[in-house]
C-alpha cells in the first residue's frame, strides 16, 4: 500500500489511535506504554502485524511515540499505521518505519516522511513492540 495521510473528523493524538486500532487497553503517554504492559501484555523486539511499536521518550520526542504495526514487509521494513506523526492530529496509513538499528534489533528506527516522500533524517529510540494479546490469552 502506498503512504497515505487522511484528516479525521477530529484531531487524534497517536495514544488513543493506537489504543483502538490494536485494541491494547493502556493508557498514559505513549513512553509509558512499555512499563504499563509489563506482566499484562507481550512484550518483544520483533515486529508483528497488529503489534504496538513503542518509541522512547526523547528530548525531541517528550511524550514518545505509538504506531501499531500494518504489515511486515521483512526483517527491517514495516508499515505501520499511526496518528500524529509531525503534524496537527492527522492519521497516516501505511507509513514505512526502518530498523537503522547496528544490531538488527529494532532498538532504532527511522520513519517516513510522508509528505516529503523520503525517510526522515533522524534516528528514534525504540523500546520495544507490544503483542495486542494479554499475557493471560497466551497461556
Amino acid at each position: 500500500m502506498k503512504p497515505a495521510i487522511h484528516t479525521g473528523k477530529r484531531s487524534l493524538q497517536c495514544v488513543p489511535y493506537a489504543r483502538e486500532v490494536s485494541s491494547i487497553g493502556i493508557r498514559g503517554d505513549a513512553w509509558t506504554w512499555w512499563r504499563s504492559a509489563k506482566g499484562r501484555y507481550a512484550r518483544g523486539h520483533t515486529p508483528e502485524v497488529g503489534a504496538v511499536l513503542v518509541l522512547s521518550k526523547t528530548k525531541r520526542l517528550r511524550y514518545g511515540h505509538l504506531a501499531v504495526v500494518a504489515e511486515v514487509l521483512n526483517d527491517r521494513e514495516v508499515l505501520v499505521h499511526q496518528a500524529n506523526w509531525l503534524n496537527r492530529g492527522r492519521i497516516h496509513r501505511y507509513t514505512p518505519v526502518v530498523d537503522v538499528s547496528p544490531n538488527n534489533d529494532w532498538s532504532s528506527v527511522r520513519v517516513w516522511y510522508t509528505p516529503g516522500q523520503k525517510y526522515g533524517k533522524r534516528a528514534y529510540k525504540v523500546s520495544g513492540f507490544i503483542y495486542p494479546d494479554t499475557l493471560e490469552a497466551k497461556r
